[in-house]
């Protein structure tokens, strides 16, 4: 085999001359050798149904992949330095449709990008041919061995503020049924949502992600060949083959950019790079990038200091009809009396929460907007902040607004149809039993004259006075991706997600000139959501809670639910992550003094961090690197690292999650710098680190 090697002090990356292949893949500095089977080499994949129509259902063929693999190359042009390469293939292939009329230019670029070492792939495909061009898998990598002596390797990726793993050695997560594919798979939606992915051990790993903030589809996907070994497990074959055939896990980020006949488009580029250490030094790759375009909107006064929400829900589509406009008021009494900030009011909207979507009229059975009005004004007088809940994503299927006038803006597929979100089950039997549920309409944000009626729809929100929104979902589209109608004034299979930002920009004009103070809130917003919205509200309630948003940005306002009624972990979660607290008892059904015991604890927490704000509010947020907590050698989680913001003192916050158990923990800063003295949360006494620090059950501590 006649090859070509790029390279730079952190990939070396082989070529098959002939064909393109990437036959070998090696991480330099850990001598890790991710690819090292040159005939499991890989270049590119497409996918070209031979149907010219979704109605050709008696020619054609739908399943017609290209093999880049199969496919010889016109031209490898290779820089002097073996830095970078351009590959050619000027015509292809395909499996049932013989050869095709499609150009695909690869080039592979050995650049850093922002600073860290890493290669990039951007393909661009001419479609000379009669047929759609749907799918584009690029990079395309034949295996990705786990390293050497590791003792897993799994994924690790964005999910609703935190990460969702899958394990592909020893055992692999399947995520699809085994009856609708070949060989065991994971694929994840990606970009622009989940901009990157992470293939890990405990100590290294591979970072993939997009290289351009472009809103296209670049889904994350792996398949194992030939399957299971042992499927009641889900175990990885022991062996390198089995049954006569390799054991290989693929990787490929796939585009579905849907190429018309006669249509050249650029992919989105996707860059490779090796990391050592753990998901947070995977990220961090992510972050040099990120940070080289993304800026976000300044916070409000008010919420740039340490603060506590409530969430209150006053009606849903079943008709509890809870609190009306005119009693709000107490609400913002007690929150007064106990020093909450703000407010979000969730069912105020006519139908309550979850109906009549997306209208943002109040429900005259709970008062006249005027009444609202009033009342929000009058919380607004006790210092209290009043944050509405907002939704713009899908309307209510069941309204006549929907079926007259809504529906000609929803997302289509290629049918022609509307897909169809199940919604969500409130209270009564008939509808937990899901009898009655409101189904919702995904609509398309590329409409501009649906973007219109999601600014009149906010008016009514300004015209009230409120003090911001809280978007609920704005997080997905789901189920849909993609749409294909073009007659909202998009191209053929446009990414839903491309006007996420522009919506709340809009608004932002809308509201700033008026108020500029007024916030923008979502519900656990991607991170590019926050180039718009100030603030992101989640639910996390969980011990093994990882704070990738957190980790992501070090100083969003990022606010989750506590409503537990004696929910000390909870509390202890906000204190670690850098978390508001939104209380929340009876599910955000209840009053703030219906959980005295977690309302005290968490004014205590929020007491002791704005004590020491620059540390634990204003500080810079590290998670775990910087120091190890260990008990009786032991690692010991969770704790998270600090770095004050005036001079860069550290600080620690660790805590004891076990609910019986009191544990004596130490403390080790990577560079050598004592921490002396702790207190708990409860107690306002310090305490001398000599003798370990001591967390009783449920409890955290600051150590600085």
């Amino acid at each position: 085999m006649d090859t070509c090697v790029l390279e730079n002090h952190a990939l070396r990356l082989t070529f098959d001359r002939a064909t393109g292949a990437l036959v070998g893949l090696t991480a330099i500095e850990t001598n890790w050798s991710l690819l090292d089977r040159p005939h499991l080499g890989l270049s590119f994949r497409l996918l070209v149904p031979l149907r010219r129509s979704t109605d050709d259902w008696l020619t054609g063929k739908r399943n017609n992949p290209v093999f880049g693999e199969k496919q010889a190359l016109t031209s490898l042009d290779v820089a002097a330095d073996g830095r970078s390469a351009t590959f050619i293939w000027d015509g292809v292939t395909s499996e049932e449709g013989g050869p095709l009329d499609i150009k695909v230019v690869l080039t592979v670029d050995m650049a850093p990008v922002a600073a860290v070492p890493a290669v990039t792939f951007t393909m661009t495909i001419e479609n000379r041919s009669p047929y759609t061009v749907e799918a584009a898998f690029c990079p395309y990598l034949g295996d990705i061995a786990h390293p050497e002596g590791a003792d897993w390797f799994k994924t690790f990726i964005y999910q609703y503020a935190t990460a969702g793993e899958a394990s592909l050695w020893p055992t692999y997560t399947n995520m699809r049924g085994y009856y609708g594919v070949d060989y065991p798979i994971q694929l994840a939606a990606g970009a622009p949502m989940s901009p990157y992915i992470l293939l890990r051990s405990a100590d290294q790993g591979l970072y993939a992600g997009v290289a351009a903030p472009s809103s296209e589809l670049v889904a994350w996907h792996t398949e194992l060949h030939p399957g299971y070994g042992s499927s009641i497990d889900a175990r990885v074959p022991e062996t390198r083959t089995i049954a006569g055939q390799d054991v290989a896990t693929r990787f490929a980020a796939v585009h579905m950019p849907f190429i018309q006949p006669g249509e050249t488009r650029a992919l989105t580029p996707v860059m490779l790079a090796p990391f050592q250490g753990g998901w947070q030094q995977g990220v961090e790759v992510y972050k040099a990038w990120r940070n080289t375009w993304m800026r976000t909107p300044a916070l409000p006064a008010w919420a740039r200091e340490p603060h506590a929400w409530q969430q209150i829900h006053i009606n849903s589509p079943e008709d509890e009809l809870r609190i009306r406009f005119t009693d709000l008021v107490k609400v913002g009494e007690e929150c007064a009396r106990h020093g909450v900030k703000a407010i979000q009011l969730t069912g105020w909207n006519f139908g309550g929460q979850d109906q009549g979507n997306p209208s943002h009229d109040p429900d005259p059975r709970l008062g006249t907007f005027e009444e609202l009005r009033e009342a929000i004004a009058a919380i607004q007088a006790l210092g209290v902040k009043v944050i509405l809940f907002a939704k713009f994503t899908w309307a209510d299927r069941a309204t006549e607004r929907f079926r007259k006038e809504l529906i000609k803006y929803a997302v289509k597929d290629p049918y022609g149809d509307y897909q169809v979100h199940p919604g969500y089950q409130y209270h009564t039997m008939t509808q937990l039993l899901d009898l009655n549920s409101k189904r919702f309409v995904p609509m398309c944000f590329l409409s501009e004259d649906y973007l219109r009626i999601c600014e009149e729809e906010f008016q009514k929100t300004l015209d009230l006075g409120a003090d911001g929104i809280l978007f609920d979902e704005c997080l997905h589209h789901s189920p849909t991706l993609l749409c294909f109608d073009e007659s909202h004034g998009h191209r053929y299979a446009a990414p839903v997600y491309a006007n996420d930002n522009r919506l709340i920009q809009g608004f932002a004009e809308m509201a700033w000139k008026r108020n500029p103070d007024f916030l923008f809130a979502a519900e656990a917003a991607y991170d590019w959501e926050f180039e718009a919205y100030q603030a992101s509200y989640h639910r996390s309630e969980s011990k093994h809670h990882i704070p990738l948003s957190r980790v992501m940005l070090p100083h969003a306002l990022l606010v989750t639910a506590v409503t537990g009624f004696n929910d000390r972990n909870m509390v202890n979660q906000c204190l670690l992550y850098r978390y508001a607290i939104s209380y929340e008892p009876y599910n955000f059904k209840g009053h703030l003094d219906d959980y005295p015991e977690t309302m005290a604890y968490g004014k205590q927490m929020d007491a002791l961090r704005t004590e020491l704000r620059d540390i634990f509010w204003d500080g810079e947020f590290r998670h775990e690197i910087g120091a190890t907590v260990t008990v009786e050698g032991a690692r010991h989680h969770p704790y998270a690292v600090y770095a004050g913001r005036s001079d860069g003192r550290p600080g620690v916050v660790v805590a004891n999650y076990d609910d019986h158990k009191t544990v004596t923990v130490a403390v080790t800063m990577d560079d050598g710098t004592r921490l002396t003295r702790y207190r708990l949360v409860d107690d306002p006494r310090w305490t001398s680190t000599d003798e370990g620090i001591v967390l009783p059950p449920c409890s955290a501590a600051v150590v600085v």
